[in-house]
């Protein structure tokens, strides 16, 4: 069994918790000196004192790996493709600073994009173009690691969404029924029918949800907790959202409709229920969406959240993509991550599942520093409805690391053990370290390009260090 080494992290939890040394190596039945050896790495985190970290404080052992670095390792290795291809930082270097110092590495991420946000204004400003056009984060973007950084589970909203869940007898089949109570009878708000382009509307003056008679019964059910949510629960939203937003800014505003949209499902799909019934299930996603009556893509999404401490689901990774390869939605549990830049994988499986709508396609997937994942995903379409009108095509991909698939019932008649039964994956072509890979359709960053007119290669992109196929 390989060490595990996680001095910076330990370090972190413990001052998070306003803990001294003394405090929690008492938690942790170990001397001060033992846990201030583990806090500078010159000793190893043990299994007991793993089992005793997570019973204490909530977090999975997974917590203290170096797989949880993955997003963070791929971000810096994209910020810092050139400083890589000129030798002033290696790989490995990176791969040392995200595990042992994720903190100094965000910080360096952060004045990284702040300085090529600063360039391309001046770059902007110099040409005759705006120099206050915002070109850094977008504020989807920002949302997106708002839940990351979270592991995309909120306690306190999901406790009080499971809470008034209970109250007003949220229960398979009769959730609409118990949603227009309650709407009805504390806020005096009535459902109304809004035919037109608008999904739902809320008019406070006359205290009207306008739904769209277009809206199946679960899309329903979802707008109209996610009002509820507004209505009762919006000093907490507002909080939440200013943990990391200005109030007033786009993203606050962004996060505050995110955070209520995480309440309505938990809303909907109380925790405690919905663990035991995908437990129990063993994750079959269609079993789960008829015994709960709700959409595949709201089902997967509420999967991806169950990180409740001491009442964890399998840590999923949730991912919606059209066909042109773009990522609406992207949330995580885990450490798997795409580039921000350069697409995604060709070969993943989320793209086979448009040849068969409607049926679920299974694969084990192996990104380049040698993580396997199990993956299912399955294309949606939805209409608006009526006749020659375009409906809009997803395939939905819900994933998690391959020590977790046993758990699920896609995992049955599969190889889990053997490599040969993964397909290599990367993080998107412009960052993946795969080279050799016929499918690229991007350079590598910070590589030099091998051009020969007199010579070609299976491979779109060579690069001066991959020899050309015979």
């Amino acid at each position: 069994m390989s060490k595990t080494y996680a001095g910076a992290r330990l370090r972190r939890l413990r001052q998070e918790r306003r803990m001294s040394q003394a405090d929690l190596a008492r938690v942790l039945a170990i001397s001060p000196s033992y846990l201030n050896q583990m806090e500078h790495d010159s000793r190893p985190l043990t299994v007991p004192v793993l089992l005793r970290l997570t019973e204490a404080f909530g977090v999975d052992p997974g917590f203290f790996s170096e797989r949880d670095t993955t997003r963070l390792l791929a971000d810096l290795r994209e910020a810092l493709a050139g400083e890589i291809a000129e030798s002033r930082v290696s790989a490995a270097d990176l791969g040392d600073l995200a595990a042992r110092l994720p903190g100094v590495a965000k910080v360096l991420l952060d004045l990284g994009r702040r300085n090529q946000e600063l360039s391309e204004r001046l770059a902007g400003a110099a040409d005759g173009r705006s120099g206050d056009r915002a070109t850094g984060v977008s504020p989807h973007e920002e949302i997106r690691d708002f839940f990351y950084r979270r592991q995309n589970y909120l306690h306190e909203t999901d406790v009080a969404a499971e809470r008034l869940a209970g109250e007003i007898g949220i229960r398979p089949g009769e959730v609409l029924a118990a949603l227009t109570a309650r709407l009805g009878e504390r806020h005096g708000v009535c459902p109304a029918a809004e035919p037109g382009t608008r999904l739902h509307r809320y008019d406070a003056a006359s205290r009207t949800l306008h739904l769209s008679p277009r809206l199946r019964p679960g899309q329903r059910a979802f707008r109209m907790a996610t009002q509820l949510a507004l209505l009762e629960h919006d000093e907490d939203l507002e909080g939440l959202a200013a943990e990391d937003f200005p109030a007033g800014s786009p993203a606050h505003a962004l996060a505050r409709i995110g955070i209520a949209n995480y309440f309505a499902a938990a809303l909907i799909l109380p925790y405690s229920v919905f663990h035991a019934a995908a437990e129990d299930a063993r994750y079959d996603l269609e079993r789960l969406t008829d015994h709960f009556g709700l959409g595949y893509e709201t089902v997967c999404h509420r999967l991806s959240t169950l990180q409740r401490p001491r009442l964890r689901g399998v840590p999923f990774s949730f991912v919606r993509v059209d066909r042109a390869g773009n990522l609406s939605k992207r949330q995580s549990a885990t450490g798997f991550h795409f580039s921000r830049a350069g697409g995604t994988c060709p070969l993943w499986n989320v793209y086979e599942a448009f040849t068969a709508p409607g049926r679920i396609h299974v694969q084990i997937a192996e990104m380049p520093d040698g993580q396997r994942h199990l993956w299912t995903a399955r294309a949606v379409t939805r209409h608006r409805g009526g006749w020659g009108e375009p409906g809009k095509t997803y395939a939905i991909g819900l994933g998690c690391e391959i020590r977790h698939a046993h758990r699920l019932v896609y995992s049955d008649g599969l190889d889990l053990t053997s490599a040969s039964a993964a397909t290599p994956i990367g993080m998107g072509c412009r960052v993946c370290e795969r080279l050799d890979c016929s499918q690229r359709a991007a350079p590598p960053l910070g590589r030099q390009l091998l051009i020969d007119q007199n010579s070609s290669t299976f491979v779109p992109y060579p690069v001066e260090d991959i020899q050309a196929v015979d």
